[in-house]
């Protein structure tokens, strides 16, 4: 074979490839053994008829003579199977085997992940041609590899792709289903499904086997003295080191046929000794799946273990296009909806969280007797995934104004520090009586001491148009008063905008869980954070005082439509201030300090 067609990035496929060739060779042997088989069987039984000898079948005379005794070993057995039965099927392997025909999905089904993608293409291709690899290169394939990145990033997706393409056994597990209510019973499983695999890989040229949720069983180890010694720690994760290299180890009729070899050579000079069978390692790859790699046991991580770390990230702008324009090929839209639009709403989505969103959306029309979506249709859908759905409270009046001056504070110093503002809502979702959605306007992956103050003042909006308008704030700036003081510490205990640079992420502090407590327990940290809250809220007044007639105008709508998109409010503030310019925040100076 051409060694150069695996740097193609194509899934190899044909009958050339070192899986076929074996899977082949496999079962032309099978066929010449069962043909061996049937044809003792047939000439055995030839020989009995023509001795005049044939087999009869029937019951046995002792049956005949004891019927009562046959019904007493029927119970004894049916018994003891509901006795043991469960004791000796405990350990059995609990995956699922896949085959080509078994999955829909396809490599091309996999949008967005390219290099992902690649990354896993190239290791299944080492695994399909390791023994031509070995041979012609001297390479040795990778026996493991490791899927890490949050949920719903197309871990299992991928691996379903993979399981469909392969063209091999794909054995599908789950690591919880490993636990048992037996002691012992989870090693036993873990076996089990590594023979499994070496099985299915002997008969078949090869076999992946894929674990999801590896975390689950193979956490890292503790200390001796730590009360790790559980089975469920210390003892299933050296399970599973030994079995990850029992691809090397004899299979049991290599272990007898070498110990027989052993036994003739005692009796044999030493220049004559026969040479013991020669062992061919399993060509099996691990793939396992974690949202969380940093709690693995390092020694899983070693290379002939899993060689390769393969990350799954939020997939970027240009990704997520490729993701937005898949899914909808398959889902009716108006032409407003285009994938570029989708994917400036869905910045941190992952590509489950895109189809999700996409299909609230068509419920939201179809509640509307329409069949296609709309843009004003993705907006609500967006809103409900990431909030929850409206409700009408039937606010008191006065009430119902407060909380409208509250979330117009919140909208007019989000437009003015050049956020993107999808929508305002007054009408309660979970928790919250009231909203502002708002993002970058462009996706960022740098954030700057900036972009944290503005944050700290859009939050602390809200608070200063109650101020302002009631002379007093509501208990509705508790959450914006915690999310402030989130941003204020990060500043001050990640970001080096303290008292010095020292992060106060890295230290460890027994009386200090987290980082914002860490911040607030230390007093120069503290008084910093005090200055960024007390700045963030100076802004915000005089923003909310500037532009006191556009927030009440935004008010005034939220009042009347209970929502506002974005396009609505920046309309409004546009009036006001040019906020055409998007080369940076408007910057409005702050009130000057009295003098006695």
């Amino acid at each position: 074979m051409d060694m150069s067609r695996l740097s193609t990035g194509e899934m190899l496929t044909g009958d050339d490839i070192d899986a076929s060739t074996h899977r082949e060779a496999t079962r032309q042997r099978r066929l010449r053994s069962a043909l061996v088989v049937l044809g003792a069987v047939l000439a055995y039984l030839l020989y009995r008829l023509i001795r005049d000898n044939p087999i009869r079948l029937g019951i046995p005379g002792w049956i005949e003579a004891n019927p009562h005794l046959v019904i007493v070993l029927a119970v004894v057995f049916l018994l003891g199977g509901l006795i043991f039965i469960p004791l000796l099927t405990a350990g059995r392997s609990p995956h699922t085997l896949l085959r080509a025909s078994d999955s829909k999905i396809r490599l091309d089904d996999v949008v967005g992940a390219e290099q992902t993608k690649r990354e896993a293409i190239d290791s299944m291709n080492l695994f399909l041609m390791s023994t031509t690899f070995q041979r012609e290169m001297g390479g040795s394939a990778r026996r493991g590899v490791l899927f890490e990145g949050p949920p719903g990033t197309g871990k299992t997706y991928l691996a379903k792709a993979m399981a469909a393409e392969a063209g091999v056994p794909f054995l599908f597990v789950s690591a919880s289903e490993f636990q048992a209510m037996y002691y012992g019973q989870t090693n036993k499983k873990i076996r089990s499904f590594f023979k499994a695999l070496r099985k299915a890989a002997r008969e078949e040229g090869g076999a992946i086997g894929y674990i999801e949720e590896f975390d689950a069983i193979g956490g890292a180890r503790s200390g001796m003295n730590s009360g790790s010694m559980r089975e469920g720690i210390v003892g299933i994760v050296n399970e599973l080191l030994v079995q990850m290299q029992s691809f090397d180890l004899p299979t049991g009729g290599e272990k007898f046929r070498g110990k027989f070899v052993d036994w003739i050579n005692r009796f044999l000079p030493t220049h004559r000794h026969l040479r013991r069978p020669a062992h061919t390692p399993e060509n099996v790859l691990i793939v396992a799946a974690t949202n969380r790699a940093a709690d693995l046991d390092p020694a899983l991580l070693r290379p002939g273990r899993f060689d390769r770390v393969i990350g799954f990230n939020l997939p970027p702008r240009s990704d997520r296009v490729h993701i937005a324009q898949y899914y909808l090929d398959r889902k009716k839209h108006d032409d407003a909806v285009t994938a570029a639009l989708v994917a400036d709403l869905t910045a941190g989505y992952t590509p489950v969280k895109i189809e999700k969103l996409l299909d609230e959306a068509l419920v939201i029309a179809l509640r509307s007797a329409r069949t296609a979506m709309t843009v004003s249709d993705v907006l609500q859908a967006q809103m409900v995934t990431e909030v929850g759905v409206a409700q009408e409270m039937g606010y008191h009046p006065d009430e119902r104004r407060r909380i409208a001056i509250h979330e117009a504070g919140h909208a007019l110093t989000a437009v003015l520090t050049r956020r993107d503002v999808k929508m305002a809502s007054i009408l309660r979702r979970s928790s919250a009586l009231g909203l502002v959605a708002h993002g970058d306007v462009e996706e960022r992956f740098l954030k700057t001491p900036s972009d944290a103050r503005d944050l700290i003042a859009v939050a602390l909006a809200g608070r200063a148009a109650e101020l302002q308008e009631y002379g007093e704030a509501s208990s509705g700036i508790s959450s914006d008063l915690a999310a402030a003081t989130n941003i204020a510490c990060q500043l001050v205990g990640q970001l080096g905008n303290g008292p010095g640079l020292l992060s106060l992420e890295a230290a460890s502090m027994p009386t200090a869980a987290n980082l914002v407590a860490k911040v607030l327990s230390d007093d120069p940290s503290r008084q910093a954070a005090d200055a960024m809250m007390d700045e963030g809220a100076d802004r915000a007044a005089t923003m909310v005082s500037t532009y006191r007639e556009a927030l009440l105008r935004i008010a005034d709508g939220l009042c009347e439509n209970d929502e506002l998109e974005g396009a609505q409010i920046k309309e409004i503030v546009a009036e006001y201030t040019d906020i055409t310019e998007r080369r940076g925040p408007v910057r409005i100076p702050p009130t000057p300090a009295l003098t006695a």
